[in-house]
């Protein structure tokens, strides 16, 4: 082998610009395209850093190889750097003054007709996730994950500078009640027992501030055995970081100054402060708690100017305390009933048992209930919307959760319809004062908003001291999430670091001793040996250069992602195993199980 062992690599083929003109360089990379010009073989080399022409004589001896390069074939080449003639620049390309007049070549690797054509968006998501590592070729991808290696490096870079430690914590550790589904492990040691990958190193970073590590970040792989969304994977990884001796300022101007160095390093943008609302003006305002404060519309609350219209459904859900609130759309005065129609339908899908809406006509209103709400009426709604006249106004009323997410997902969906996202900008908005418990009602008890160890903000700690049941929907939690672009990028909270106020969370969350005991004995007896304040923030770092790299799915900023089933379409991921290794770890196949291996088969 002539290359690679006795030549080797000068240059990346993306690198050569018109100052390396007369010198003699060593390229390898994959033959991109190729083009026979009667006497000449023009070939452009493609490697990680970008394309670069190159030029063969085949009737040479030491070029004659050249005659059987083919789109994919991995080549090696010595030549001389030229500038092109004159009128045969390519400006698209930062190569495009030069070429390269080879000297001598070789095929370091033959490739087949590639099943995909590289960097081709028309190809189906299926096909490209099958055959990742043709896909991984890709301009786009390669960005992607370029992207991704920077923001890493400046994410550990500035934690350093504030003095954080990274420190690594299990992968393989405790079952925890609360969350998604566990991915559980068998152990063969311990048979009968199972480590659980971890969701979130929770309380491992909580014990690293027991243990007077004061200031802790790691960028860590979770699991989460989930149904899967564009913006979700079942293994994914997080910016986990924690501090001691701090409160909800504290943290948040932190992370605050960790997001500003990130844009201002990898986008070269200023990132200004950022606004604060608590979580009931987010849901009031936008109807969701990780508003996209790019679309200018918010929600306006009827519940009171529609309480007593004589309209049977307003009035039922304004009796029953329930929610009215109202979308005005600017410019949508002229949409037809077969759309109206299809947005009901998509309202339906979140819980809305119909759409109500109303144009103006003149000096009168058009609205399937203008029999029951007369003209005065509608004049205070589209007053209290700020709707022009030339607005459709959209009215919701159910309970108030799903009011909310209604009206939200319109919100988002119509503003994507008439292109009134302004994509120029992120926006950033801090989400505090979450709920620190919510009822639900099929397990009939209280569930953590954020999770178990949350802290209550000050003026609610008596309620929980006192195990005031009845007030429990009225705790807020000193919880937070940062949000962008209708994402949340990540979030946190103050933790609890008093033993009697942990219990009585679990006493609120219906954790017995028993249980708790088993789950988090351990956590709760760290507690009674001198723990600081503390608090922390979690990044989904995947969520983070999707938006970085300015793409609507996640899968587009890992390198081998899942399917929306959890699968690996490349590798065939999950897999079966041997009965001899289930013998070990003392399982047995349920029956449904080996039926679902038979079709499988």
């Amino acid at each position: 082998m002539a290359f690679v062992i006795d030549k080797k690599r000068t240059h990346y083929c993306g690198q050569l610009n018109a100052d390396n003109s007369g010198e003699t360089v060593v390229l390898m990379g994959w033959v991109d395209s190729r083009r026979d010009h009667g006497g000449l073989v023009f070939i452009d080399l493609r490697d990680r850093f970008g394309i670069v022409q190159i030029v063969f004589d085949p009737s040479k001896t030491e070029l004659g190889v050249a005659k059987d390069f083919r789109g994919e074939f991995v080549i090696a080449l010595e030549g001389k750097v030229n500038l092109r003639p004159e009128g045969m620049v390519n400006k698209k390309i930062p190569t495009g003054a030069i070429e390269i007049e080879a000297t001598s070549c070789e095929i370091l690797s033959s490739a087949e007709t590639p099943p995909i054509q590289i960097g081709d968006e028309k190809v189906s998501e299926l096909m490209r996730l099958k055959y990742r590592y043709l896909d991984l070729r890709s301009k786009k991808l390669q960005n992607n994950l370029i992207m991704r290696h920077k923001s890493m490096q400046a994410v550990r870079n500035f934690l350093d500078s504030q003095d954080f430690l990274e420190i690594e914590t299990p992968v393989l550790y405790k079952s925890t009640p609360e969350g998604a589904r566990d991915y559980l492990v068998p152990s063969r040691v311990n048979q009968g027992h199972f480590y659980a990958l971890p969701q979130s190193p929770q309380t491992l970073k909580q014990l690293l501030m027991i243990g007077n590590m004061d200031r802790y970040f790691q960028i860590v792989k979770c699991f989460r055995d989930e149904d899967l969304r564009a913006d979700r994977q079942p293994e994914f990884t997080q910016i986990d970081l924690e501090m001691s001796f701090v409160d909800t300022d504290d943290v948040l101007a932190m992370n605050e100054s960790l997001l500003k160095f990130i844009w201002k390093e990898l986008k070269g943008v200023d990132i200004k402060p950022i606004t604060r609302i608590t979580y009931d003006e987010a849901m009031n305002k936008y109807g969701c708690d990780k508003p996209d404060l790019r679309i200018p519309w918010e929600l306006t609350d009827l519940t009171e100017t529609l309480s007593s219209t004589g309209f049977k459904v307003f009035d039922d859900v304004s009796a029953r305390g329930g929610s009215i609130k109202a979308l005005a759309v600017p410019g949508y005065d002229g949409v037809s009933r077969s759309k109206i129609d299809k947005l009901t339908k998509l309202v339906k899908q979140m819980g809305a048992k119909g759409l109500v809406w109303a144009k103006k006509d003149g000096d009168s209103y058009n609205s399937p209930v203008s029999k029951f709400i007369n003209k005065e009426t509608f004049d205070k709604i589209f007053n209290k919307c700020n709707a022009s006249d030339d607005s459709c106004v959209f009215i919701i009323a159910d309970d108030f959760k799903v009011t909310c997410a209604s009206l939200s997902m319109l919100r988002g969906h119509l503003a994507n319809e008439l292109n009134a996202v302004d994509t120029s900008v992120d926006k950033f908005v801090w989400v505090v004062d979450f709920p620190m418990l919510d009822y639900s009602p099929e397990q009939k008890r209280w569930v953590a908003m954020h999770h178990p160890f949350t802290q209550p903000v000050d003026e609610d700690m008596e309620i929980i001291l006192n195990q005031d049941e009845k007030n429990y929907a009225k705790v807020k939690a000193k919880a937070y999430d940062l949000v962008c672009n209708g994402y949340e990028l990540g979030g946190g909270s103050i933790r609890i670091h008093s033993q009697k106020i942990q219990n009585n969370i679990f006493d609120a969350l219906a954790i017995g001793p028993e249980e708790r005991a088993e789950k988090f004995g351990f956590f709760l007896e760290a507690l009674k040996y001198g723990t600081p304040p503390h608090g922390g923030f979690a990044w989904g770092f995947d969520r983070l250069n999707m938006i970085l790299s300015g793409t609507d799915a996640i899968r587009d900023v890992i390198a081998f992602p899942k399917t929306a089933k959890a699968t690996c379409l490349m590798s065939e991921t999950p897999g079966k195993v041997e009965l001899d290794q289930l013998l070990d770890l003392g399982i047995r196949l349920s029956q449904s199980a080996k039926e679902n291996l038979e079709v499988q088969s």
